[in-house]
Parts: C-alpha cells; structure tokens; sequence
C-alpha cells in the first residue's frame, strides 16, 4: 500500500516481505533506485509467471506427464500466482492505480 509520506512523498509498498516477514516500504516520488529495483522485480516476476503458463500448458496437454510432474507444476503455479497477487497489491495500491483501469476512476476488484 502506499500511504501520506513527508514532502510530497509516499509510502511504496516493495515486492518481498523483510526479515520477519512483515511488509516492505520504500519512502519517495517514486523515482529512485530502490523504486526502480521494485520495479524490475515485479517485471520479472511477471514474466516469469508468463513463462510457467507457457510450460504449464504444454505439460498439461502432453498425456504421458507424470504426478510428479504435475504436482510440481501446481507447486510452481502456487508460488508464482502468490508472487503475481503481490505485485497486483503493490501496484494497485499506488496513487496512479487508477491508470490501471481507463474505464475506473479508483482501482476496484472485478468479479470473474
């Protein structure tokens, strides 16, 4: 989540948890390296969640792909749509979220 910061700054929720495994925040515009860094890590973990979707369809169409392979292509999946989730929550948590959505004035959940 982003929240008031000091200045014209705010609070920018990190992709990760810290040490304890509590939340993460960065406080600024937006612009600076540890942004930066978040950033790329999201874009990273997005595309590598496009890549498992890639696998996970081409394991799941081959009808000789084992329990053990399926199972750790769900353990996989798992992992990266927790990863994704996160990367939803930081970004859509930022003051520019709405941008996200052109038909939205605020960022909102939609319904399958």
């Amino acid at each position: 989540m982003t929240g008031k910061g000091h200045e014209g700054h705010t609070f920018r929720l990190l992709p990760g948890t810290g040490p304890e495994g509590k939340p993460s925040y960065v406080l600024g515009d937006g612009t600076g390296p540890v942004s930066r860094m978040a950033a790329s890590i999201e874009g990273i973990r997005l595309g590598m969640a496009g890549d498992l979707l890639d696998h996970a369809a081409d394991l799941l169409a081959d009808r000789k792909a084992t329990a053990v392979e399926l199972h750790f292509l769900a353990s996989r999946l798992s992992e990266s749509l927790r990863e994704v989730l996160q990367v939803a929550e930081c970004r859509g948590a930022r003051p520019d979220a709405s941008s996200l959505d052109p038909d939205s004035e605020s960022p909102a959940r939609r319904d399958p």
